[in-house]
């Protein structure tokens, strides 16, 4: 989908008009007998109105104020959808976005729920042609109180994209190698450094959890570097982002069901699309911040010499691991992961996985779960954010206690906590491989949607992408705000795209 500004709409083009109860109507290019009847619709509480005449389509978007600010503008994307629907009903190729209301990002936040509800994957359809939809381009006036924001969406966009194709895509294209391939491909297009160790270079790093869990597997396991540090970056220490690279999961040898078990397991490397997703607008949109992305991958398969509940494996830390469940293998190469940034010296870190069922028990498709040993402000950031993209995060406990069920009589933990807290057992234990300011977020619930939710479209879902891009622009600005006043100061985000 291209976003776009343009200087002005002439009469062939398609609008779609967003006004609210401040907007003056009879300020729409419409006549009386229009206006009247949008008065009609909207007091009827309709708030999608087209009107189609000669195969030009004119949409009016009646927004309505919601009792929370976010609430708002995820209103408002939500409505792409319905837009996106009608135009692609009447093969409308371009249209122009004509902010009227009072909430000025509008324009931006309707472009960006129409692109998302958008996203095809047709890659392996023969059919792709007739099946693609007719809208390809969405307008913006320059005049627009948010048009500075286009460009910066326009990026956005296209990197969730790539996460979601990622995540689509099925372990006979995306092994462990192929995905570092497509991460490549990412580093080329956006400018960020990427580096690949393959299986030797693996082992001298002595990352344990990562080559137990590919013992399995024909594929050989890699571990990828995705480094942002332009010459003006505002941090010297890092923000580095972890995402679990598990291309396929079958439970190793703790065997997985078929039926909505594994069937959709090319999800469980929704982690690293994300990072990948970050990472990729982050340098496109060449942000000043130092930004580095860690993605430890491999499939987990029962292969002939695959690891087995009862082995006890070295960590890359040191630290030894008993394993009593195979499928809990995310937190095996995570371990190695955290135990990595720390040569970063880094100021923060934030890993993302598919990691637990327990985490979709808990909050169903509804949001995401947040372990965090970071600061008060950095954790009441990333959840103030969550929020405004509509990509929720809620904070879990991460209290002493629950570090006993991972106790083990024969090595340093278990690898499991037992089904009770067992997303808060899954944290606890990638806590052991952490001595920095770390949070973790556990996308179980939102990595792969099982039903669509508006331009949540069903099956890879780019969760995760939006989220860190916003989080790492607010940081920027707090480490500008610091530098100017001394202090750092915690921003609250009133708007996003």
């Amino acid at each position: 989908m291209k976003i776009q500004l343009i200087a002005q709409a002439t009469d062939t083009h398609s609008r779609v008009f967003i006004i609210d109860d401040s907007s003056d109507w009879n300020t729409l290019p419409l006549s009386d007998q229009h206006i009247s009847y949008i008065g009609k619709c909207v007091d009827q509480k309709q708030h999608l109105i087209t009107f189609n005449e000669f195969g030009i389509i004119t949409i009016i978007l009646f927004l309505s104020k919601e009792e929370e600010y976010y609430q708002t503008t995820e209103k408002c994307r939500q409505q792409g959808m319905s837009v996106i629907g009608t135009l692609n009903q009447h093969q409308i190729e371009e249209v122009v976005i004509h902010n009227l209301s009072n909430l000025s990002t509008a324009s931006v936040l309707l472009a960006e729920g129409m692109s998302l509800g958008a996203y095809q994957f047709l890659k392996y359809k023969q059919d792709a042609d007739k099946q693609r939809h007719p809208l390809q381009t969405i307008s913006i006036l320059e005049a627009d109180p948010a048009a500075n924001k286009v460009m910066e969406l326009q990026t956005l966009v296209e990197a969730v994209y790539i996460a979601r194709d990622l995540v689509n895509e099925p372990l006979s294209f995306l092994t462990a190698p192929q995905l570092s391939k497509e991460i490549a491909k990412c580093s080329e297009k956006a400018g960020f450094q990427h580096t690949v160790f393959d299986k030797k270079r693996i082992e001298e790093e002595k990352m344990g959890g990562l080559l137990a869990v590919n013992k399995g597997s024909v594929d050989p396991p890699t571990f990828n570097i995705l480094e942002w540090k332009p010459e003006n970056a505002v941090n010297d220490q890092p923000i580095v982002l972890v995402g679990k690279g598990i291309v396929y999961d079958t439970g190793g040898l703790s065997l997985k069901s078929t039926a909505n078990s594994m069937d959709h397991m090319k999800c469980d490397m929704g982690g690293a699309a994300a990072v990948t997703g970050a990472l990729y607008a982050v340098a496109k949109n060449k942000l000043p911040l130092y930004v580095v992305g860690l993605v430890p991958a491999t499939d987990n398969r029962p292969g002939g010499n695959a690891y087995a509940p009862g082995d006890v494996i070295t960590m890359r830390s040191g630290h030894t691991v008993e394993v009593l469940n195979t499928d809990a293998e995310g937190r095996m190469i995570l371990a190695d992961g955290l135990d990595y940034a720390k040569s970063y010296n880094p100021s923060l870190v934030i890993d993302i996985a598919t990691l637990t069922g327990g985490a979709l028990m808990t909050i169903a498709q509804e949001g995401m779960l947040l372990f965090s040993k970071a600061s008060k402000e950095d954790t009441q950031m990333i959840s103030d954010v969550s929020f405004q993209v509509f990509e929720r995060l809620w904070e879990m406990p991460l209290w002493n206690e629950f570090s006993d069920k991972l106790k083990s009589g024969v090595a340093d933990f278990k690898n499991i906590g037992g089904r009770q807290a067992s997303s808060i057992t899954a944290a606890k234990f990638l806590q052991n491989f952490t001595d920095f300011p770390w949070m973790h977020i556990d996308m179980a619930s939102m990595g792969w949607m099982y039903q669509g939710q508006g331009y949540r479209l069903k099956q890879g879902s780019g969760a995760g992408v939006r989220l860190f891009y916003h989080f790492l622009t607010a940081k920027l600005n707090d480490y500008l705000n610091s530098s100017d006043t001394g202090q750092t100061s915690g921003i609250k985000i009133t708007e996003t795209i």
